[in-house]
Order: structure tokens, then sequence, then C-alpha cells
């Protein structure tokens, strides 16, 4: 029964666009007591990947007492952009606030939390990106995620003529932003400790707490194979395990997780 519950989620809709229903999973733990919320999005270059990869991380955060709910979003391709995406992260995060209420969430309290390219969307939208200004993520966690984009090739294409810096995190980190805790592989060659580097280097200098955790020797997702950090992973399951720890020590420093 235990694992039932675990697994266990609700289905919602939280946005219609280009004839597509954009789903949210939600993991709600027990109680009524309104909790904060972690708005989880994936990665996968933002041309694949699914929801469905963010489950593990949402049952750990339900474990610790938050809505945990993972979102898909429009994946790059023929029409769709990465601004595209970002539009749809930020719709997310308004969803959650403007359903705080039936989603059981403090709406003061709406975490990001993303992986990889899901890593670019979440800072992005932490860092006043969203369209029309509208409010991101209240604290952001990053693992592995997508941060100096500015001048990658890859993703200048996949935004058809669009200035990349417009949504490069690292561009963007001058501003300031939320309270934001980073697990990053030393020797990641997708997403390079130097953007993480350069991201908690900015948001310190504007005054903002940014805690970044680096596993030397390890790759992209906390991989051990260095020689091909795109899909063949061999992630490190001890610091895959304590980069879910340092995770869970901010949101608990941070006043998302209950002390026991």
């Amino acid at each position: 029964m235990a694992a039932e519950a675990d697994n266990a989620f609700e289905i919602q809709v939280y946005k219609h666009v280009d004839s597509q229903a954009l789903e949210a999973f939600v993991f709600r733990p027990a109680g009524t007591t309104p909790r904060p919320a972690v708005v989880l999005l994936h990665g996968g270059g933002w041309t694949a990947g699914a929801p469905e990869w963010t489950f593990a991380a949402a049952q750990i955060l339900r474990r610790q007492g938050l809505v945990a709910i993972p979102v898909r979003y429009r994946l790059s391709g023929e029409s769709a952009t990465p601004l595209d995406a970002l539009a749809d992260a930020c719709d997310a995060f308004a969803w959650v606030r403007a359903n705080a209420a039936s989603l059981g969430v403090d709406p003061k309290r709406v975490a990001g939390y993303g992986v990889s390219a899901g890593g670019q969307l979440v800072a992005s939208a932490g860092l006043g990106a969203c369209p029309d200004g509208r409010k991101g993520p209240d604290l952001m966690a990053l693992w592995s995620p997508a941060l100096d984009l500015a001048g990658d090739g890859w993703f200048r294409r996949l935004l058809k003529g669009a200035d990349p810096a417009r949504i490069s995190p690292t561009s963007l980190a001058g501003r300031g932003g939320p309270p934001t805790v980073i697990v990053q592989g030393g020797k990641d060659t997708l997403t390079p400790l130097k953007g993480a580097e350069a991201l908690c280097g900015g948001l310190k200098a504007a005054g903002g707490v940014c805690e970044l955790n680096v596993y030397p020797g390890l790759g992209h997702l906390l991989t051990r194979n260095l020689a091909n950090q795109e899909s063949d992973f061999d992630v490190d399951p001890d610091a895959d395990k304590d980069g879910d720890a340092k995770i869970n020590a901010f949101l608990k420093a941070q006043g998302y997780i209950a002390a026991q």
C-alpha cells in the first residue's frame, strides 16, 4: 500500500495551446494544511523528454511534505522554440498560484525544480524573463542546469533567430533572483560548471542566496561515463543521493520543509 501511495498522482491540465493539453501531474502529501509547492521541469535538450523523467524527484519531495508538480511543456521542433517552453513554464507557475486553494498549496512558496534544459526554464523564469512580467518561482533548485546559453549554437538554432541572451540565465543573473541551490558535475561537458559558477556569482553580487554543490569527476546528471554524457548515463548513486539530500537541506533552511 505504501508503494501504491508513493506512485499516486492526479493529472490536471494547466494550459491549452496549439491543440495541445499541457498536463500537470500533482503529487500531494497527506493532510489538508497548505504546503509549499515545487514545479518540476524535465530535461532533454528542449527537443525531447517527458514529465515522467522527474517523477522520482517528485516522490522524494512529496515524502518531505511538499506538493510536487511535474509539468509538460512544448518541445522545440518545426513550430515551437524554447521561448514557447518558457511561456509554458511561466504559465505553470501562474496556474499553481491561481489554483493554490484546490491544490493545497501556499501560493507564497512555489519553488521550481529544473533538470538540464528544464533548469534553464526554471532559472529564466526566476530571473524575470517570463512574458508579460509574470512571476516565476520563489526558490530555484537546479540539477545540471543549462545556464550559459548566449553563445550556444544549438540553443541559437532552436530559437530560430531570437536572441539567446534574452533568456540565458547567466545573462540575467545581475538582476537578482530567488534563493537558489545547484547540483553540478565538475566534468559536465553539456552544461559546464562555469555556467553554474557564473549564475551563483551574479546572484550573490546582487545580494541573493546561491548554494553551488559541485561533484568533482562527474559529468552531466552526475554520470561517471565522461566519454558519452548525452545518453549512456552511469549515474553515481552516492552522488545522486547526496544531491537529493543537499536540495532537501536547502529547502529546509529556506522554510519549505518543516524541521523534524
